[in-house]
């Protein structure tokens, strides 16, 4: 009968990485796929007023964002609580309507530039003033297909 003896070391196996890459590229597709990227950050409080007859806006490309409310508190000490306009991420006026709609349609195909469309998001509690102001530049510059933005009203059962 032969002794068998067992190898007593103190070391442990190492670890295999071999798959390390792998799954760090399967983590890294993930967060990619689930993450929206923000497009801007909003300065002023607009709470969008109710309304019942609702149209979707299909191709989200050919819209540009116009943000018409009073600015956060925490903007209010540099900018005051009159209703300002945001274009993208910055506070702007009327004036600075042309560039940012130029700019815009820059970023679209020639044969698509006559659909591009203005959506106003405005607060509810803001008067029509500046939305006026606003409406008038843009048929100046002729931007016709304004649209105003809202939520489905509730329907009360």
């Amino acid at each position: 009968m032969s002794k068998f003896k067992k190898k007593r070391s103190g070391s442990q196996p190492a670890i295999s990485t071999a798959s390390l890459p792998d799954i760090v590229f399967i983590l890294l597709f993930f967060f990619m796929v689930i993450t929206k990227m923000r497009e801007t950050e909003l300065m002023v409080n607009v709470q969008v007023p109710q309304a019942t007859e609702l149209e979707k806006l299909e191709q989200k490309s050919l819209v540009h964002y116009i943000y018409i409310g009073r600015p956060y508190e925490r903007y209010q000490g540099i900018y005051g609580s009159a209703p300002r306009i945001q274009l993208g991420d910055k506070f702007a006026t009327v004036a600075d309507l042309a560039l940012f709609v130029e700019n815009h349609k820059q970023t679209v195909q020639p044969n698509l530039r006559n659909r591009i469309t203005s959506s106003l998001r405005v607060d509810g509690e803001i008067t029509m003033g500046i939305v006026q102001d606003v409406k008038t530049r843009l048929r100046k510059l002729g931007q016709l297909k304004v649209n105003y933005a809202a939520r489905r009203k509730a329907e009360n059962r």
